[in-house]
């Protein structure tokens, strides 16, 4: 029973949606403010995050950084706002959907299972072993890359999208295999999104992001970690 996590500060509304999800099978947690939300997650680590933007004390906005900082955790804002900034805010903060009051409860859930569906499935015991490799040192478990010995902060999909490359030194990996893989298949984006994502990372973790030696093209195919 996948167990979720509702951010939301009006009772009808929270109690409305609870009776929806839990009929859908889904196990709900309710917190009203944000700071509650940091407390809840910590405690019961849910599969996914309803965020409501609109918030008492720290905002939704607030809470998805927060989050974002420290886990991958699926996160769906649900909030009144439809203003084109707050969506593209939201969605590079980290959120993974974006939803907009009122909306069908059969939405809802829909936006929900395609979340879940793309959501990554970790071994724990994976995550007791960082992957090193050209002097670049990933470990998924603390959420923490180290180039060369020094600490970097990874936004998220960068930190996925290196860890996917990282994981496979040595071997080629297909654009759509990282899309996949970091995105979802489910994504319907432009394909330049990824690029992007490269360029960004080649600028943390290479000496000279220009002639770059841990991230390779491979034209025509993808992209490739270095091995040696």
């Amino acid at each position: 029973m996948p167990r979720l996590l509702l951010v939301e500060d009006e009772p009808a509304i929270a109690e409305g949606l609870t009776i929806t999800l839990e009929a859908e099978g889904y196990q709900i947690d309710w917190v009203q403010d944000g700071t509650s939300a940091i407390g809840a997650w910590e405690r019961t680590r849910p599969d996914l995050i309803l965020l409501d933007l609109m918030l008492p004390g720290m905002s939704g906005t607030e809470v998805c950084r927060t989050i974002r900082g420290r886990s991958d955790v699926p996160i769906i804002m649900v909030t009144a706002r439809d203003e084109e900034v707050d969506r593209v805010v939201g969605l590079e903060l980290g959120a993974d959907d974006y939803l907009t009051k009122p909306f069908s409860t059969r939405e809802l859930v829909a936006r929900i299972k395609a979340v879940l569906r793309r959501a990554p499935i970790v071994d724990v015991m994976d995550l007791d072993a960082p992957t090193e490799a050209m002097g670049v040192r990933l470990d998924r478990a603390r959420h923490e890359v180290h180039v060369d010995g020094d600490a970097i902060d990874l936004p998220p999909k960068e930190f996925s999208l290196l860890a996917e490359l990282m994981e496979s030194a040595g071997r080629v990996l297909s654009r759509q295999h990282l899309i996949n893989e970091v995105w979802g298949v489910d994504y319907v984006g432009d394909t330049k999104t990824l690029d992007v994502h490269i360029r960004r990372l080649r600028t943390r973790i290479e000496q000279d992001p220009q002639e770059p030696q841990r991230i390779q093209t491979v034209r025509g195919v993808g992209y490739r970690f270095a091995d040696q």
